[in-house]
């Protein structure tokens, strides 16, 4: 009896060490799950010494370290949006640029106080990866929360006169931005899989029977009679085919009062607020004319889609710039950052002129936005990237400086860019990426585009130099792949900011370019710039980059997922 409950015994302590061993060989093998100190976990940060104060006596595995991180971003965004709201009761005594980057930081921060609230509701809730699509949505509204952060900043930097005012927020800025990118990094670290890169595509492009501005909208009888009836009376003809792109509603603005209304503000204002996406895009035909209005499309305005009667037909216009007391982010002559928005066959105008410096046309921060068939128009800083996930096909972009800019996730695709004629001594630059941290997922892809001079800069580009891009801020990332480009660029291709400003930080890229301004013998040797090959510029496409496969059909716009 005594032998039995001895061989019983040493079963048991068998058993229970080799439990312990492959327990810890678990552990070992996910390292999410394990226990680790906050000095091993800082270290995929940017920052890990100032990751270390961040959970300075805590304890705990990737997701616990992760909510810590989360929730402080979220108490801190709530105290400076505070802060913000104080200077702005105030504002009596402080001049009219101050309060109008206080204005833009308001509005930034409440966006910022939105997307850390819902990814707080996340991550407490989730103890591993989550959904690939879901977890995008969420590295995504980090990557934003970053960007206006920065944005903020810039304003106040460039714009603000009272200096206690100035020093005071972008202080608390400055702190509050070293603790979001500890959050992003931690986030990455713990909920986000590594994405899988596709390098084929079975269909290689989807919709392409439809160009020029026609989609195949699916309509009501009464909807599809109103719209119909709109373009009759200016064409005789109909655009937009029956299709698979669910629209909900119409209505009409037209300057001769034969629509529903004669702005284009009045139409946004009568749009229902958050519209969910499978109940299909409240569309607003805006008959030929020049609009000249300030549109600002908020975000409770999901799911709206905005059709023209063709470039150079709808016009929107204005004329806001830098020059004239308006902050960059504040000048734009269209602005949107309502989640899902579609524009198509409208042209958007900044008309300050060079000499007015930054004005803007369009910025958009709308996630998952899309441009179809439109034309940008302006001098420096036409077209405001600023935020999130765009997609842009078969647009016209025009400017001079800096005129692509912003830190979305952005792809533009068989667009024209045209280059104009500068103020004396000024050297022209497409893009001017603005990505600040590098887990940010942003950046700008070119492809496919054609690249020339406009008709003013086309008899001076032999006088004035034009370049693909320049960093704009340290982590900048371009890549312009399987375009035309003419003889306007310069040899060097890319130009500096200031000194060697982030040329070792910056990701720089060409592949497969034609033209005679796509030689690469004499280009910049900058540590970030490369000429990739197709494996690296499959990470830029839109089935990668955007992951525009998941969003882009509901659109009916066209587009290539990959090469």
């Amino acid at each position: 009896m005594a032998l039995k409950h001895f061989s019983i015994l040493t079963f048991s302590l068998s058993y229970l060490l080799s439990f312990l061993v492959l327990a810890s060989l678990s552990i070992a093998d996910d390292p999410s799950s394990s226990i680790v100190p906050p000095a091993t976990i800082c270290g995929s940060t940017v920052d890990p010494t100032y990751c270390k104060t961040v959970l300075a006596n805590q304890n705990g595995n990737i997701f616990d370290y992760g909510r810590i991180s989360v929730r402080k971003s979220l108490s801190q965004s709530r105290k400076f949006l505070n802060l913000v709201d104080s200077y702005l009761q105030g504002s009596l005594s402080l001049s009219q640029s101050t309060i109008g980057a206080l204005e833009d930081c308001k509005f930034l921060a409440e966006l910022n106080l939105e997307y850390l609230t819902n990814t707080y509701a996340t991550a407490n809730q989730a103890s591993g990866l989550l959904p690939t699509s879901q977890a995008e949505d969420f590295e995504t509204y980090l990557s934003a929360v970053l960007t206006n952060q920065q944005t903020c900043l810039d304003g106040l930097q460039t714009t603000t006169s009272d200096p206690t005012v100035k020093n005071d927020v972008s202080s608390t800025l400055s702190d509050d931005t070293k603790l979001h990118s500890v959050t992003l990094a931690l986030f990455l670290k713990g909920w986000v899989p590594k994405k899988k890169i596709m390098t084929s595509w079975p269909q290689n492009g989807r919709h392409l029977d439809f160009h020029n501005g026609r989609l195949p909208l699916q309509m009501s009888n009464r909807v599809r009679a109103i719209y119909d009836s709109a373009r009759n009376r200016r064409h005789g003809r109909k655009l937009l085919q029956a299709g698979s792109v669910v629209v909900s509603d119409i209505v009409v603005v037209s300057q001769d009062g034969t629509g529903n209304f004669t702005t284009i503000n009045a139409a946004i204002a009568a749009a229902p607020n958050n519209t969910a996406a499978s109940n299909g895009y409240f569309l607003i035909f805006i008959t030929q004319g020049v609009y000249q209005e300030y549109v600002s499309i908020d975000k409770t305005k999901k799911y709206l889609m905005l059709v023209g009667d063709g470039i150079n037909q709808t016009i929107i216009t204005g004329n806001h710039s830098v020059g004239d007391n308006s902050t960059t982010f504040n000048s734009a002559t269209f602005a949107v950052v309502a989640q899902g928005f579609v524009a198509v066959n409208i042209t958007f105008r900044n008309t300050a002129g060079p000499s007015k410096f930054q004005a803007v046309a369009v910025r958009s921060g709308a996630d998952m936005s899309t441009f179809y068939s439109c034309s940008f128009e302006g001098y420096q800083d036409t077209l405001y990237t600023h935020s999130l996930r765009q997609f842009y096909r078969e647009c016209d972009i025009y400017g001079t400086v800096d005129y692509i800019f912003g830190n979305a996730a952005v792809v533009f695709q068989n667009c024209n860019i045209y280059s104009r004629l500068p103020l004396s001594g000024q050297f022209n630059t497409i893009t001017a990426q603005g990505r600040t941290d590098p887990n940010q997922n942003t950046g700008t892809s070119i492809q496919n585009a054609t690249i020339k001079a406009a008709d003013d800069l086309a008899p001076n580009i032999g006088t004035v130099r034009t370049y693909l891009g320049r960093p704009w801020k340290e982590y900048s990332r371009t890549v312009f792949m399987q375009s035309f480009m003419d003889r306007l660029i310069n040899p060097a291709g890319w130009s500096e900011w200031s000194g060697d400003f982030a040329l070792s930080t910056l990701y720089y890229a060409e592949y497969n370019n034609a033209g005679p301004g796509s030689n690469t013998t004499n280009r910049v040797t900058w540590p970030g710039y490369h000429i990739i090959n197709a494996t690296d510029a499959a990470n830029f496409t839109v089935s990668n980059f955007l992951s525009g496969d998941n969003w882009l059909p509901q659109t009916g716009v066209p587009y290539l997922s990959g090469l």
